[in-house]
């Protein structure tokens, strides 16, 4: 499995805006996270398009998420983001298809799509926030 710089920063951007006590402006999180301010705008965009954070505009401005930390989990933000959780050749893995000779292949990787699906289906944001947040979310 790769993890790509778009996942790894979206889901380090949740957990910041999760471990925050209130809102989190996209210019703070690119500076604590050390993450290029434009492409945290066009992932930020995603995560709200998705539902998973709400934004503010104005001085008073920022993100938050929209239900607790507990009930988001890795898997929701890497679809938000990504699409799929797996891929073959840039498809979703359920689509693989191949020949007779390499038919095995595709269970394969949906052996190993439903193994990465178990984990990140039950792995929220509290799950790996810091104990002193996680008591407070």
């Amino acid at each position: 499995m790769q993890v790509s710089a778009r996942t790894d920063y979206a889901l380090r951007a949740m957990l910041a805006v999760a471990d925050a006590p209130g809102r989190v402006t996209a210019a703070a999180l690119a500076r604590s996270q050390q993450m290029p301010p434009a492409f945290l705008q066009g992932i930020l965009g995603d995560l709200r398009r998705a539902g998973l954070l709400h934004g503010q505009r104005g001085g008073e401005g920022g993100y938050t998420l929209t239900r607790p930390a507990a009930e988001i989990t890795i898997g929701d933000v890497v679809r938000a983001v990504n699409g799929a959780l797996t891929t073959v050749r840039g498809l979703p893995t359920e689509s693989a298809a191949y020949p007779p000779t390499a038919a095995g292949l595709r269970e394969v990787w949906l052996a190993v799509h439903d193994r990465i699906a178990d984990i990140v289906e039950r792995t929220t944001l509290a799950d790996l926030l810091p104990p002193a947040t996680a008591k407070r979310v």
